[in-house]
């Protein structure tokens, strides 16, 4: 699929575009079960999308794309699928991470490696250090990430801290937590999307969504296009961020 860069261009100049824009990236089987198709071909039509809107969000100016690839809680899917979801965590890199480093994306992979097989932690740590770089557009991907999982590891990193004496429990604000999490120097998401009709987070960015905005898309994800992204960012103009305060006052 190639991407039409007038419109994403038109659509840059139209509009402001939030700084982090975050994905929940579902709806790859059911996309395959419509078509009467095997689930591994929607997960596969699955990528092909994430090289599109990987593309759109970087010619729309969006400076932070977060990707919600595999959870956590994904393992408890038939090993079959695990292990095809797995294989396509390896084809994107090989096919796809010479293309992201030219066009200046800077990648990291966000969540637990322990688990995973060495080849892949060694393309991770290959791709991370090829793009490191790199700041047209950086693109994280969740992949074996949960939300709860991030913020307990934070804990027991800032708790390793405070035992060893290097960090003192009454200065422990917010900003400590969120330098320990696997998101740490980048921006809290702007805008969370979700696709496939389902409306929760997931277990997605759990700390770091506390004042996304949200928008539900009822398009499976390989039916998410620019165009998807487009509309889904002029809902987000149309919110108005109050962060627990007051609505701004009116102009005149």
């Amino acid at each position: 699929m190639m991407l039409n860069s007038d419109v994403t261009a038109k659509a840059a100049v139209e509009m402001p575009v939030p700084r982090h824009v975050a994905i929940i990236m579902d709806g790859n089987g059911r996309w395959a079960a419509r078509r009467h198709l095997p689930r591994k071909l929607g997960h596969r039509q699955g990528v092909e999308a994430v090289r599109v809107i990987v593309r759109a969000a970087g010619e729309l100016g969006i400076k932070y794309l977060t990707l919600y690839g595999f959870s956590s809680e994904n393992w408890k899917r038939p090993v079959e699928e695990v292990n095809d979801l797995m294989g396509l965590l390896r084809f994107f890199i090989r096919r796809d991470l010479a293309e992201l480093h030219q066009n200046g994306v800077h990648v990291r992979i966000i969540g637990d490696r322990e688990h995973l097989e060495p080849d892949i932690v060694a393309m991770i740590e290959d791709a991370e250090c090829l793009t490191a770089k790199n700041d047209k557009i950086f693109l994280m991907i969740a992949f074996n990430y949960g939300g709860q999982s991030e913020i307990t590891t934070a804990v027991r990193r800032i708790a390793e801290e405070v035992k060893a004496g290097r960090l003192d429990p009454s200065s422990i604000t917010t900003q400590t937590v969120s330098a320990h999490l696997d998101t740490a120097g980048v921006p809290d998401p702007d805008l969370i999307i979700r696709t496939s009709g389902e409306k929760r987070l997931s277990n997605f960015l759990t700390w770091q969504s506390a004042y996304s905005e949200l928008v539900f898309t009822d398009a499976f994800w390989p039916d998410f296009t620019p165009a998807s992204l487009r509309e889904a960012l002029i809902e987000y103009n149309g919110r108005v961020r109050r962060f627990g305060a007051l609505n701004p006052p009116e102009n005149g």
